[in-house]
């Protein structure tokens, strides 16, 4: 079949045809270069009567294979079809049942061959599932789930813990199975709070720092994270029982009035303001009716607050002299300790404080802008998105997180399944961001490192893990921090998507394994192609021209750029395109 070495084109070696005879079955097939300490691999790509076109990809040494050609072969030695026990060194062991392997697929060019991929090169680094809609990606990312629980039932990943943010509710029926294996447990949330037969999303209030209240009210303005930080601390400051908590109150409220005494507003604007905070903020011993005791002169603030026939507040310096006697407390000093329990409702009420205190009413620009933070606030108190946030009980994080990944029966949970389809993307995205962030400080703080891995799942991760002005807002983007450092805390990210162009580049450039399915917009082609040099021109042409179900797999986990067609998953998740004809023709 294979003759003499005709000539040599930097990788491209041209081999005689001895048979004469066309066997398109040989295309794609790799062929090995065989020499004294090394095996150099090609891959037939063309062929003619006269030769065979062989790319040069990698060569086998010391029983490994290394992509890359340094040294082209001995032009007096001649090929041969690649070996069992060499191709498994390209497209994955054929034993997918031992614990260190996971079954991706089946290979396209070797009938009868599997291609797998070593579970700790792919599911140790971030990861990427492409493809535009109808292609299969979430048949394949269903298919990958299963795979990792249906084989090798004598060692099962018990101590996993995947978390699936399901956009729109696909993944429940296909996890189905899954659940009825010994030892393993599926945990499903909903976002739907009209169904009483499902677990609701819920996060502890009293978990939210400055910058995940950040992320809540979406913040679009740096200037106002001083307020959210006062915010937490009168949060601390007004649920304590502390007596010096009414202090506080008096304190700030004080100030408040006593800088609009000094605004330079006139009579009427003064006393409408005083009445108007006084009637919305007050404590029993600072309120409209305060009695302001002088030598014979006994009166509320309310009844100080008189104009006068000359439009003048005569008793106004007995209202300031009242007002200058209230401590002046030093927030940083005290109630900041020990976790209690607080709900929105109480960062509402100390929000309203923390505006209070920076003099808001006394600045129309500053008033705009922090008002929003009222309004936000306010609007997630009166809907339903309230919901995902009732947590009566006190509990820690690190109790938290180990709840989720637990039945209520206190048996391990090894996939968490949020079905997110029951709220809109925006508010969606903060749940993921508030949820993924939680994750993240968790694992950074584990000794030893490592010790509980979690993956997050991202469907539609080009909703979420997008370029937005968190880094300009809280300093950092959760997702951008988790490509980048949470590898090695052991949090890993799994990108599902159908535009990666519009994805955060930064965290698509992190990803060290990918699984692409047909693609059309070159805008896409041109991101997958600019962010791995593990793929060829060939490859990306490929792309175009895949049917569903088949995918290029390529990576740190993959030796080698390969098709592969992904079995059809046991379930299948509820992914399908509706039929308009049983729709129309009922």
């Amino acid at each position: 079949m294979f003759g003499k070495i005709l000539d040599v084109l930097d990788h491209t070696v041209y081999v005689e045809n001895l048979s004469k005879i066309i066997e398109t079955s040989l295309l794609n097939i790799h062929v090995i270069f065989q020499e004294e300490n090394r095996k150099v691999v090609g891959i037939i790509e063309k062929m003619s009567q006269e030769k065979f076109e062989i790319l040069l990809i990698g060569e086998i040494k010391d029983n490994k294979f290394q992509a890359g050609i340094l040294k082209i072969p001995n032009i007096q030695n001649g090929c041969r079809i690649i070996y069992k026990s060499e191709l498994e060194l390209l497209i994955g062991s054929q034993d997918y049942v031992k614990k260190d392997t996971l079954l991706i697929g089946n290979s396209v060019h070797y009938e009868g061959y599997k291609i797998t991929a070593k579970m700790d090169e792919l599911l140790s680094h971030h990861f990427a599932i492409i493809g535009n809609t109808g292609t299969g990606k979430s048949c394949g990312v269903a298919r990958i789930l299963q795979n990792i629980f249906y084989y090798n039932q004598e060692s099962l990943p018990k101590n996993a813990h995947l978390i699936l943010f399901d956009i729109y509710g696909e993944y429940h029926s296909a996890l189905k199975k899954i659940e009825t294996i010994s030892g393993i447990n599926v945990r499903s949330f909903t976002t739907d709070v009209k169904n009483g037969n499902s677990e609701i999303i819920s996060i502890p209030p009293y978990f939210l720092n400055v910058d995940d209240l950040a992320i809540l009210l979406e913040v679009k303005d740096n200037s106002l994270i001083p307020i959210l930080e006062k915010t937490l601390k009168y949060v601390y400051i007004f649920k304590s029982t502390d007596p010096k908590a009414e202090e506080y109150k008096n304190d700030i409220i004080a100030k408040c009035l006593l800088d609009i005494f000094t605004s330079g507003k006139n009579a009427t604007q003064i006393r409408d303001q005083i009445i108007s905070i006084l009637m919305k903020y007050h404590t029993d011993t600072l309120n409209l009716d305060s009695e302001i005791i002088q030598p014979g002169y006994t009166r509320s603030i309310r009844q100080c607050l008189n104009i006068d026939a000359q439009g003048k507040i005569n008793a106004i310096q007995y209202i300031i002299d009242f007002l200058s006697n209230f401590n002046k407390l030093n927030l940083d000093d005290h109630f900041i300790g020990d976790q209690f329990i607080y709900n929105l409702d109480d960062i509402y009420y100390a929000l309203e404080f923390a505006l209070l205190s920076e003099g808001i009413f006394n600045n129309q620009l500053i008033y705009e802008k922090a008002n929003s933070l009222k309004i936000r606030l306010h609007s997630i108190i009166n809907s339903e998105e309230k919901k995902y946030f009732e947590f009566g009980q006190a509990v820690g994080k690190e109790e938290y997180i180990h709840s989720l990944f637990q039945t209520p029966m206190g048996e391990p949970v090894q996939i968490i399944n949020m079905n997110f389809n029951f709220i809109e993307e925006r508010f969606a995205k903060i749940l993921t961001k508030l949820y993924s962030k939680l994750f993240f400080q968790y694992v950074a703080n584990l000794e030893p490192r490592g010790s509980y891995p979690i993956h997050i799942i991202l469907e539609e991760a080009h909703r979420y893990v997008t370029k937005d002005n968190d880094d300009e807002i809280i300093g950092y983007n959760i997702f951008d921090r988790i490509t980048k450092e949470g590898r090695k805390y052991g949090i890993i990210l799994g990108l599902v998507t159908q535009r990666p162009s519009e994805l955060s580049v930064t965290a698509l450039s992190q990803c060290s394994n990918f699984i692409i399915f047909r693609m059309f917009h070159p805008n896409d082609i041109k991101i997958i192609s600019s962010i791995s040099t593990s793929i060829t021109e060939k490859d990306l042409k490929q792309l175009r021209l895949l049917r569903s179900g088949y995918a290029l797999v390529y990576g740190s986990a993959f030796p080698i750029p390969i098709i592969t067609k992904l079995d059809f998953p046991d379930p299948a998740p509820n992914s399908f395109n509706i039929k308009i004809t049983d729709s129309w023709y009922k």
